[in-house]
């Protein structure tokens, strides 16, 4: 008898053995284990959802430098340090777009804000996966300062969510009673009483099951819709990324051109100062005898007004220049040098036109652009949430039903007779009496679709008329642009006359002055009409949801080429036929 009690001792051992070994085991993952191991399950599901949102993936991470570092270790001195960095550097606008995708504080924000909803996504994942659970609880009792009995219950199991709206666990279970103290039983032949052992144990497996019948049942479940809406929001988390990424390197690579001509201009203005200095001194040349001492100091005021302006120019630039050097997320201390070639590559490519219909660009928009797609999108989900809602004003009946079977000597989890299983099974039903808070929450999702239908409807109508301010703006600038190119022409041929007439002695110096005015006024038009014209071409392509910044040199590409058919051909809105002017009757009045 002894000798089969220390066998089922050691039998019944095992199992909290093993729990200690689990628990060691779980206890020694690191939180570096539990990081790597939530960026590799977000990282896998941003991929899939790239690919079956966008067709493509891309090489998605949220590390910075810092990331792989102890927080601890990252002091307040070492980031004042990085922001006093003097490097020197010049850039074209290929690297301003890599430097700001790398070092941009607001783009990593967009990419943690992807993550976190990837990262929402895994825990209602998490929710309809077996779920492992493991505890141990020991206790101890006795009487004064003797301890009597020490009682141990371990118990193993899973449990899981079911998508049909019920819940299935099974657990096994392990209890431990070990007496300190001596125990004896009377024999039942009159002879010494039999010394009973120190241990008993009981093992025990039990699985359970509640499923809904009528409310609650499969896609009306809160649960499912809580997944379902997770799994929603990540494929619109990547549309708005998307869109991010193209919004921002339109905006990076505007901001660098929009540098680029105040750059010319600064120039522009500086040469303007050194004609004013030279006319200044030609006629205080010419004042002896020739010219009069007032037309020296319109000279010399129309010079201070000229240095001035240049003055006011550098500074403006270089306020502009710190304003990208933020974007960029460069120090402030950095000096950065912007290469020209670009913007004579910009000239050189011209007017790019657009030349597509507003009603076949809008229907582009509609069909590609991830704002609108999301807008349609959550009109849709406002639907289900009514369906969900109205499906709690129901009747409730669930099932319920569970089984135990215990094992017996020797306690082994390996010895079940399962003739003996115990088990149960039963219908609850609940009656929609009370139903004030489900009423209240199905009256609010109505309200909630008709806020996300005028939601949608403004999403519509607010591009529908990017679109066609867009057409209509870069029509303005296209013709605007080839009267600035005539302007710069007179101005040049203006400049040389005056100047000519200046020195024969038949034109005033204030006729020279204002033909300089005009002069720069027209080159720093002319300059400012092709980077504006480009943005509002960049910016419409954009809007119609056709513009793609991944690809190279995306600013200077058509992505309408090829694509277009006749029936989506059209004037722009400000439609001028041969870049002549027509009355005004066909805006102000037209007939159709």
């Amino acid at each position: 008898m002894i000798n089969r009690m220390r066998w089922a001792k050691g039998r019944v051992a095992r199992p909290a053995a093993w729990l200690v070994v689990l628990t060691a085991v779980l206890a020694g993952c690191s939180s570096a284990h539990y990081r790597k191991s939530a960026d590799k399950e977000v990282y896998r599901i941003i991929e899939n959802y790239d690919r079956a949102v966008l067709g493509h993936t891309n090489n998605f991470t949220i590390d910075t430098p810092y990331s792989g570092r102890d927080p601890k270790a990252v002091l307040p001195a070492e980031l004042v340090e990085d922001r006093m960095a003097t490097n020197r550097r010049t850039i074209n606008v290929h690297e301003a777009l890599r430097l700001a995708i790398a070092n941009s504080r607001d783009y990593q924000s967009q990419r943690e804000q992807l993550y976190l909803t990837a990262l929402s996504l895994t825990g209602s994942r998490y929710a309809f996966s077996p779920q492992f659970f493991a505890t141990s609880t020991g206790t101890i009792a006795g009487t004064g300062s003797t301890a009597e009995t020490g009682n141990l219950n371990t118990q193993i199991g899973v449990s899981q969510l079911l998508k049909t709206g019920g819940r299935l666990s099974l657990a096994l279970g392990n209890d431990l009673l070990r007496y300190f103290t001596a125990r004896f039983a009377p024999d039942p032949n009159g002879g010494s009483p039999i010394a009973l052992g120190s241990d008993s144990a009981i093992n025990m497996l039990t699985v359970n099951l509640t499923q809904p019948l009528l409310r609650g049942f499969g896609k009306n479940d809160p649960n499912v819709e809580a997944l379902t809406q997770a799994e929603r929001n990540v494929a619109y988390a990547i549309r708005s990324f998307s869109l991010y990424q193209n919004q921002f390197a339109a905006d990076v690579v505007a901001q660098y051109f929009d540098l680029l001509a105040q750059k010319s201009n600064v120039r522009n203005n500086y040469t303007n100062y050194l004609r004013r200095v030279d006319t200044t001194a030609y006629l205080q040349a010419r004042s002896v005898d020739r010219v009069q001492k007032s037309d020296v100091d319109d000279a010399r005021n129309s010079e201070l007004s000229a240095r001035i302006t240049y003055i006011n120019s550098v500074a403006n630039y270089l306020s502009s220049l710190d304003s990208f050097k933020l974007r960029l997320g460069l120090p402030l201390t950095e000096a950065i040098v912007l290469d020209d070639a670009d913007l004579k590559d910009l000239e050189h490519a011209g007017l790019i036109r657009a030349d597509i219909d507003r009603q076949a660009a809008f229907r582009m928009a509609v069909a590609h652009h991830m704002e609108i797609l999301n807008a349609i999108d959550r009109f849709e989900d406002s639907k289900r949430k009514i369906r969900v809602a109205a499906d709690q004003l129901r009747a409730g009946l669930n099932f319920a039903g569970s089984a135990t079977v215990q094992s017996e000597e020797p306690y082994d989890y390996t010895n079940f007779d399962f003739d003996k299983l115990r088990w149960s099974a039963g219908l609850t039903l609940d009656l929609p009496v009370d139903r004030l808070r489900e009423r209240n929450t199905y009256r609010a999702t109505l309200i909630s679709f008709e806020s996300q239908l005028r939601s949608l409807v403004t999403t519509l109508d607010d591009y529908k008329s990017r679109i066609d301010r867009g057409l209509r703006t870069l029509e303005q600038e296209r013709l605007n642009y080839l009267s600035r190119q005539e302007t710069l022409k007179v101005a040049e041929r203006r400049v040389e006359s005056t100047q000519m007439l200046l020195e024969a002695g038949r034109a005033a110096i204030r006729d020279v002055r204002e033909a300089q005015d005009s002069l720069i006024q027209a080159q720093n038009n002319l300059t400012d009409a092709i980077v504006r014209y480009q943005g509002v071409r960049v910016q419409l392509l954009i809007d119609a949801g056709v513009l793609v910044a991944e690809k190279d040199r995306f600013w200077l590409t058509d992505p309408l080429a090829g694509k277009l058919d006749d029936s989506q051909r059209g004037p722009p809105p400000l439609h001028m036929p041969d870049d002549k002017l027509i009355p005004p009757d066909q805006f102000l009045e037209p007939k159709s």
